[in-house]
């Protein structure tokens, strides 16, 4: 072992035995050899001969397992970085085809079942990039060790980790979003069945003879037990991934009934409790059956079709159906009590596979509905064969299994048997509260491993399909059961109560859900009897599933209920009872029909009844979901929350502190705050002590916590300052240094810090302008052509506050210090080079016609610009002009510039921008310049068109868009930016200046400085088209 490889600038040089005693030294317990060694092998990870040494040594079974397993780790992960072509330093083909042949053999002889679990993951990878093509012959080796390994006399290890290795190929093949990869996995699908089947039937019949003879070979039993479980694993995602219809291949339909006929057998060895089965081997067989449950569900899922067609699937669904009848006997708990339930009430409890196998049965059943109800939609060509078997499959589904009748009874079962409580929901409810509701209120797929929840879920299915045939017999058993009050089965109307709030949709019209509130809702939440709160949990979830589709209810009567449920005094009101109504207030106060004024007289106490619940709650995920009940609560409440705004800052920074790392619970308060800031509106600075240094530390670029807050951060302080009057301006400047960073093109937060930035100009106009030079910078990278529209656009609306806001502040002095400045940074370059790209494109006809970077919108906003600069002062604009296009004539530059904005005119929809543009060019006929005064007849045009707009009517003496009353626009819950925006409107030319005297009074210096009324005719009007001048004429305006 002395091969070396000198590798430059590396303290040592790559080598067997430099790298055993780094490996030794990375996989020791002293931390400073780990730091060292591990660094040495991520220098090494780029070298040739890396990898293939680390399987030299891997494969040397005579040193340490802890060095052996670093190696295969180590290699394993470097297939993912370096085994692709592409790849830069990748693993070269020699060294490829060197690890190639040694892994399948080192696999098949490993004795540490680790090791040989991670030698068949990296084998799998690396048949993920190379088989076909590279490595033909890697599935026939598998296959070929199989056989070897299955014959007399072999070794049994070898037969093991063979399966194993095939296991993992499959999985890894079988998830490939390739097409090509699956088709390879689907080619050589046959031979691995073949092989497979053959040896899960000889290990099943093996141990199986053991169990019913009583054999002496009981080590060698539970070696062939291992064996064929580990063959059915193999079996059952190679029948899933290996072909596209399993229907129509005799071999797959043979094994199909293989197993159904195996599930039969070994059914009784599982359910019978009173055998002498040693516990290991019935731990097998109950594996025996998950995988063969999994097996039908997985081929159901996957190929719905070609599973009905199968032989006697309709009758193994239908025996799945029967084994879940039977456990039903047993699941719940009508017969316990409430008041206590402890562990010893396990004996009462069904066996574990019993219940695995039924929820199985509720999720096949549930694969045939959709099937037959809502078969999956695809693009994929389908020929008329596999049409034909989609349209058998389901008329096959729906006569024989699915009928009416059956769905009725179905219904029955799941209502009556499986949507009551179990002794474990029972026990779990008192000693685990938090746990039991979390579980219960789980994600989407919870379902996928909670009998009831699956139940709940077939149940919908079956009543939104059958609503005619199911409805009234559920009406049925609802009216009975509701009316009596008296009755002490609570398990049964919580059962009912339950379908009635699933089927609420279906329900809407047949229940007279107002009666059912007042009569028997309100009457059941004040009963104080034990077992109540299992009910009160439950009216808390169904009126949560009803308000919000059902018009016309009592509404302050449910909050009323609600207020009660919060109530912890109640000793009926137990900590799931109370998070329950927690939760589902969301759902009472989000429908549209929500009226403060019925809701007022319970705020207080509800508010603070769940502010005392979010810090009396433990686990995070239910915090947060009384946060957001919080939030819903301050966003529905809107400026009534004000009163209350003390009491839920005062419990937010001890939630903070709680919350730590866990970056969901701070996001969440991050998001109740931005909801109250944005509530309480002219209140808001009273809490900038405790909510800036929040935002502060959740966006400044070293934060920990930026890459998780940030774009909640963002929420808030746009919030924030929408909600800041201009007396608290010097709260809020310290942020602005963090917006810039985020100002970068491709930036996730980019709108948000544009929009940030535009609030701070509207609300500090003055501090912004002093920072101009910090702002520019960024924005001037975000008008290049390859940024977005949406950007672009944001940064032009920006430079046209900043113009106005200038303007105002210090007149013509302070805008001409903000061009030179636009000027210095190239942005008014960068505006003037999209306006000119527009021109040259609009000069372009046909199939060949130049494409403008800037876009319809984008070319008003910029017009927009050069008219502020016009309308302050026609000569700021020419210096602007001039200074910006250095290399052409100014009459050039002007003569394009003015053909393109006449010609946009027409693409100026929005009646404020048209008009702002007019007045834009209208103003530089003070210059009474040729290359104005040669567009007088695009001038009458574009006047009589904005004119008929504005004097919308014959009558009208004034322009629409002149605003005289500056609190007329004030709105009934005004904001402090909106004030802002609405008083700067007023200031704004377009809304304070009239078009037609505007017209008339530059029309009158155009017609002095061209020497008279004579002169400017024979000059200039001369060249009027007689229609233009015609229609102008009828305005009166001169």
């Amino acid at each position: 072992m002395n091969f070396a490889i000198e590798v430059a600038g590396e303290a040592n040089p790559l080598s067997i035995e430099t790298l055993y005693h780094t490996l030794a030294a990375a996989s020791s317990s002293d931390s400073q050899q780990i730091k060292t060694g591990t660094q040495q092998l991520e220098n090494w990870e780029k070298q040739r001969g890396y990898y293939s040494s680390l399987q030299t040594l891997f494969v040397d079974t005579s040193l340490p397992v802890e060095v052996r397993y670093l190696c295969i780790i180590q290699l394993k992960n470097g297939i993912d970085k370096y085994w692709r072509r592409t790849a830069s330093n990748a693993v070269t083909k020699d060294e490829k085809s060197l690890i190639r042949s040694r892994a399948i053999e080192s696999g098949t002889n490993e004795p540490d079942s680790r090791l040989a679990l991670q030698n068949a993951l990296m084998i799998a990878k690396i048949i993920r990039h190379e088989f076909p093509d590279a490595w033909p012959d890697a599935i026939s080796s598998i296959v070929s060790n199989l056989r070897q390994a299955t014959q007399s006399g072999s070794s049994q290890l070898r037969l093991t980790r063979a399966l194993l290795i095939l296991l993992e190929v499959i999985k890894e093949m079988s998830t490939a979003r390739i097409a090509r990869t699956r088709a390879s996995l689907q080619e050589a699908a046959l031979e691995m069945f073949q092989v497979l089947g053959k040896i899960y039937v000889d290990k099943l019949q093996t141990w199986m003879t053991f169990l019913h003879q009583s054999g002496a070979d009981e080590g060698g039993a539970i070696e062939s037990i291992e064996q064929s479980l580990l063959a059915l694993r193999v079996l059952r995602r190679l029948l899933v991934a290996g072909w596209d219809f399993p229907n129509r291949s005799t071999e797959v339909r043979d094994y199909f009934n293989l197993l159904g006929n195996h599930l039969r057998e070994l059914l009784p060895l599982a359910a019978d409790e009173t055998s002498s089965l040693h516990e290991n081997i019935r731990r097998l067989v109950d594996k025996h059956l998950h995988q063969i449950a999994k097996l039908h569900v997985n081929l159901a899922r996957t190929h719905p079709a070609g599973f009905a067609l199968l032989p006697n699937a309709v009758q193994l669904v239908s025996a799945y159906w029967n084994l879940v009848s039977r456990f039903g006997e047993t699941y719940g708990s009508q017969h316990l009590t409430v008041s206590g339930v402890s562990s010893s009430d396990d004996d009462e409890l069904s066996t574990p596979i019993m219940e695995y196998l039924s929820l199985k049965g509720l999720l096949l059943l549930r694969a045939f509905v959709k099937m037959v109800f809502s078969p999956a939609q695809t693009f994929k060509y389908q020929h008329a064969e596999a049409k034909e078997e989609k349209t058998q499959s389901r008329q096959i589904i729906r006569e024989t299994l699915l009928t009416e009748d059956f769905a009725q009874i179905v219904m029955q079962t799941l209502v009556t048997r499986f949507f009551v409580f179990t002794p474990r929901d029972l026990r779990d409810w008192e000693e685990q509260p938090e746990e039991w509701e979390r579980r219960e209120e789980g994600e989407d797929d919870v379902w996928d491993f909670s009998i009831r929840s699956c139940a709940e879920k077939l149940f919908l299915d079956l009543m939104l399909n059958y609503k005619e045939q199911l409805v009234q017999p559920l009406l049925s058993v609802f009216g009975t059961v509701a009316k009596d009050l008296e009755s002490r089965d609570i398990f049964l109307k919580d059962s009912v109560y339950d379908a009635i709030g699933l089927a609420a949709a279906v329900l809407e019209d047949r229940i007279d859900f107002g009666i059912f509130l007042r009569k028997i809702l309100a009457q059941e939440v004040q009963i104080d009897q034990p077992g109540y709160n299992v009910l009160r949990r439950r009216i808390a979830i169904v009126l949560g599933q009803w308000l919000p589709i059902k018009d016309g209810l009592d509404r302050p009567q449910v909050y009323q209920i609600f207020q009660h449920l919060l109530d912890k005094s109640s000793p009926r009101n137990d900590l799931i009872v109370r998070i329950t109504a927690g939760r589902q207030l969301k759902n009472i106060i989000i429908p549209f029909e929500f009226k403060f004024e019925e809701f007022k007289p319970y705020t207080a106490t509800i508010l603070y009844r769940l502010l005392a619940l979010i810090e009396e709650v433990e686990l995070s995920e239910t915090k947060l979901a009384l946060l957001n009940t919080l939030t819903v609560l301050i966003q529905s409440v809107e400026i009534q929350i004000a009163p209350f705004a003390d009491q839920i800052i005062a419990c937010l920074p001890p939630l903070w502190e709680q919350a730590d790392a866990e970056f969901l619970m701070k996001q969440s308060i991050l998001g109740v705050l931005s909801s109250l800031i944005l509530a309480i509106k002219g209140d808001a600075p009273r809490y900038h002590r405790l909510v800036i240094p929040l935002i502060d530390s959740s966006v400044k670029i070293n934060s920990e916590t930026r890459v998780y807050l940030l774009e909640d951060a963002l929420d808030l302080w746009v919030n924030l300052l929408q909600q800041t009057p201009s007396t608290a301006v010097s709260e809020v400047i310290p942020l602005v240094p963090h917006l810039f960073p985020m100002l970068e093109a491709g930036s996730d937060t980019l709108r948000k810090a544009l929009e940030i930035t535009e609030t701070y100009v509207y609300l500090a106009p003055t501090q912004m302008l002093a920072s101009i030079s910090m702002i520019l910078n960024p924005l001037r990278r975000l008008l290049e052509p390859s940024v977005k529209r949406e950007a672009s656009g944001l940064v032009l609306s920006i430079l046209e506050l900043l113009m106005q806001s200038a303007l105002e502040l210090g007149g013509n002095e302070a805008l001409t210090t903000l061009v030179s400045q636009l000027l210095e940074f190239d942005v008014l370059q960068a505006i003037l080079s999209g306006l000119h790209s527009a021109h040259i494109a609009n000069q372009t006809t046909g199939p060949h016609r130049l494409k403008s970077w800037l876009d319809v919108l984008a070319e008003t906003d910029c017009f927009s610009l050069l008219a502020r600069l016009a309308l302050a002062s026609p000569s700021l604009l020419i210096d602007a002009i001039t200074a910006a296009i250095s290399n052409e004539r100014f009459e050039t530059s002007m003569d394009w510039i003015l053909s393109e904005w006449f010609r946009h005119f027409d693409n100026i929809s929005h009646p404020e921008k048209k008009k702002l543009n007019c007045l834009g060019v209208t103003a530089l006929l003070q210059t009474g310049q040729p290359w104005i005064m040669e567009h007088l007849q695009e001038l009458m045009s574009i006047w009589t068109e904005v004119i008929v707009e504005l004097y919308d009517s014959i009558d009208r003496k004034d322009d629409s868009l002149v605003y005289w009353d500056v609190e007329a626009f004030k709105g009934a819950s005004e904001t402090a930016e909106e004030e802002r925006i609405r008083k700067l409107m007023f200031e704004d030319p377009v809304h304070r200046l009239d078009m037609k005297p505007f017209i008339r009074d530059h029309m009158q210096n155009a017609i002095n400085a061209s020497g008279g009324n004579e002169s400017f005719q024979a000059q200039w009007v001369v060249n009027v088209d007689k229609a233009v001048l015609g229609e102008f004429g009828k305005l009166g305006v001169i």
